[in-house]
């Protein structure tokens, strides 16, 4: 299935688990007309289309780095460093242990050298 094909069922999910979302970040691939009607069908959020151009040299596309770094922060642990799991549930999980092990590290105390 293609992403913008299954954006509109994400979405509706993503409605009832994140209420306080108020916009979406896609790129050229998600903009059109099929996308903002699913858009519009789905809840009250506003799509925000960022587009890359290829004439000028690397620039850093605005809240992309964010994605980015937290995948990379992710990958570091081994057992998600490749895709050895059977089901995606399992995998998620994984997912979401990783993430709670890195916060749990920014909110403990540093110890005093």
């Amino acid at each position: 299935m293609q992403d913008r094909d299954g954006a509109e069922p994400l979405l509706r999910q993503a409605r009832r688990l994140f209420p306080f979302i108020e916009r979406i970040i896609g790129d050229a691939g998600y903009g059109g007309p099929r996308m903002a009607a699913a858009v519009a069908r789905t809840g009250r959020w506003r799509l925000e289309i960022v587009r890359r151009c290829d004439r000028h040299k690397f620039v850093v596309l605005p809240k992309r780095w964010i994605v980015e770094r937290s995948i990379g922060w992710i990958s570091r642990n081994r057992r998600l460093a490749r895709d050895f799991e059977r089901h995606c549930r399992i995998a998620a999980a994984f997912v979401r242990m990783a993430m709670i092990r890195l916060m749990l590290r920014r909110l403990a105390p540093r110890p005093s050298a």
